[in-house]
């Protein structure tokens, strides 16, 4: 199994695992190689992703007319209150804009909303055009800040400047920016860091914590608002359940707010039931702990016979992963295990080494490991080692289907939720609907 078709600049973004663990590591958390035609998106994607959820939230997207593109359900996440965080507005700036600035248009498209809508928070995002002919968006925000006495925060993203990654910590810096500066009285509770309540996941997240009674104070972002936000430094614990998006985030209120953090997995029965007892412990309330242990033993004894009932359709089967964050990946291949299914492909658009790291202990002999992978990357490797299914976002799914291999959807733009026990239900039952599917059958010897 080699190389040979694969570009010379992205050989050092692949790992074949051998017998035990190289220790040697990858490359990743880069820029994407030129002509590899990467999966992972642009600055402005990242930042708006995180920042999206906020539900009292104005959007305004201070670039051409195709940035605003990537609006209304660009994530699965659902609101309890508003739903304002599903628009977006755009300056719209064309030729004589580029030529002359577009401060103008900024300044009249926030003064628009702020007399219409009478909003509390707008993010202004600036796209990679914006990169090019310097408009000071700072400057603009501050001063429409002042005049309307409302948050009007910029988000330095444009696309050009890096990655999905380096979007992530533009909204984390926007986030900071909105929430520092207080002094609140702490009090017993956590905030939940990096989920999106991506078909209520959230919701899912805060019922089980209520079970063992732990409070959550504030959500980043998922259905998450501006009074919310404001309470987040009263918290004594920060949770982080998306690494990739929020550990700078999390970093940076341990910094400056004195509020520790751990990182979780809401994913599968093993990394749930670990996540609730590890926040006990955390917190060091015993009760909690011990709730956490009871509350999750009977959970995952309900779950027992559905489990053994699909792993007899399962055991054997052979997956590939490629998702978001390198938690989510760890997860998945927990999750396959527990199904007696061997995880063959693995990769991320935004792990880190401390991912792979833990990824290449976790998996089988020749398994391959990618970082940032491309179409043509994982077209190859899924055939050399026969997967029988893929897990990713949409962007994924055609390219396993003209393979002839199973899907499932893992990514931000679904509808049912993956969390927590009930997660673990629905993903059981897609991984065996999708492997066992009768249509493949139709397919074989016509690829």
């Amino acid at each position: 199994m080699g190389n040979a078709s694969v570009l010379e600049e992205r050989k050092d973004f692949i790992l074949h695992k051998q017998d035990g663990c190289s220790g040697n590591g990858m490359r990743c958390d880069a820029n994407s190689v030129s002509g590899a035609v990467s999966q992972r998106a642009c600055v402005y994607c990242g930042a708006r992703v995180v920042l999206n959820p906020i539900t009292d939230a104005f959007h305004i997207v201070h670039g051409p007319i195709g940035c605003a593109s990537y609006t209304w359900d660009i994530r699965g996440s659902l609101s309890s209150g508003e739903d304002l965080y599903r628009n977006s507005f755009s300056t719209d700036l064309r030729e004589p804009d580029i030529i002359f600035g577009g401060e103008k248009r900024l300044t009249a498209a926030i003064e628009e909303i702020a007399v219409k809508y009478h909003p509390k928070l707008i993010f202004v995002y600036a796209t990679c055009i914006v990169g090019v002919i310097g408009d000071d968006v700072d400057a603009v925000c501050k001063m429409m800040s002042e005049k309307y006495h409302m948050r009007v925060i910029p988000v330095k993203s444009p696309g050009f400047s890096g990655n999905k990654s380096v979007g992530y910590k533009m909204a984390c810096n926007a986030i900071m920016e909105l929430i520092k500066g207080q002094t609140p009285e702490k009090r017993k509770g956590v905030n939940i860091l990096g989920d999106f309540n991506l078909a209520g996941e959230m919701w899912i997240i805060k019922d089980y914590l209520k079970k063992i009674g732990i409070p959550v104070i504030s959500r980043f972002t998922g259905d998450s608002n501006y009074e919310n936000l404001l309470e987040a430094p009263k918290a004594t614990l920060n949770v982080v359940q998306c690494a990739g998006s929020s550990t700078y985030l999390a970093n940076r209120m341990e910094e400056e707010m004195g509020i520790p953090y751990i990182k979780v997995s809401f994913f599968g029965i093993e990394d749930t039931t670990s996540s609730l007892i590890r926040i006990a412990e955390a917190l060091q309330d015993e009760q909690a702990r011990q709730k956490a242990i009871e509350f999750t033993s009977a959970e995952a004894e309900k779950l027992q016979p559905l489990i053994e009932k699909y792993k007899r359709n399962l055991k054997g089967k052979r997956a590939a992963i490629y998702v978001g964050g390198g938690f989510k990946a760890i997860s998945l291949i927990r999750q396959f295990d527990s199904l007696g299914m061997e995880t063959v492909v693995v990769g991320t658009q935004t792990g880190k080494k401390d991912d792979y790291d833990v990824i290449e202990s976790l998996v089988g002999k020749d398994t391959v490991i990618l970082d940032d992978a491309n179409p043509a990357e994982l077209e190859k490797f899924m055939k050399e080692r026969k997967a029988d299914i893929l897990v990713g976002g949409v962007k994924e799914r055609p390219l396993a289907y003209k393979l002839g291999i199973a899907f499932c959807d893992h990514n931000h733009e679904r509808k049912h939720p993956l969390s927590g026990f009930v997660g673990m239900i629905n993903f059981v039952k897609e991984i065996n609907g999708s492997i066992n599917n009768p249509v493949w059958k139709y397919m074989e010897g016509s690829l």
